[in-house]
């Protein structure tokens, strides 16, 4: 019975973080400009389960910048603003810091 609250317990923390990169992405982040478009709010959940990796393995904050920066010069073929793509990477970084804290 434990590993069922276990796994559920495992399943809202990654809801939780998940919805918490959702938010920044579109707070923060937001390359095309949708954040106040209602219907657009699902717009970057594509990118979701990738950053949501990066973030539970720690992997090193230049993999999410590159990530980032890929999703918006490549992926979507816009020109990128770096600034904006550094302060959205340690935006993310610090939804792993709040969780453990």
């Amino acid at each position: 019975m434990r590993l069922g609250a276990s796994m559920s317990e495992r399943l809202q923390r990654a809801r939780s973080y998940q919805d918490a990169i959702r938010d920044v992405l579109m707070r923060e982040w937001d390359p095309i400009g949708v954040a106040g478009v209602p219907e657009a709010q699902d717009e970057y959940d594509g990118y979701i389960n990738e950053i949501y990796g990066l973030l539970i393995r720690r992997e090193p904050r230049q993999k999410l910048v590159d990530f980032l920066w890929w999703a918006e010069t490549e992926h979507m073929c816009l020109y990128g603003n770096r600034q904006r793509t550094e302060r959205t990477a340690d935006a993310l970084l610090k939804i792993v810091g709040n969780a453990d804290g």
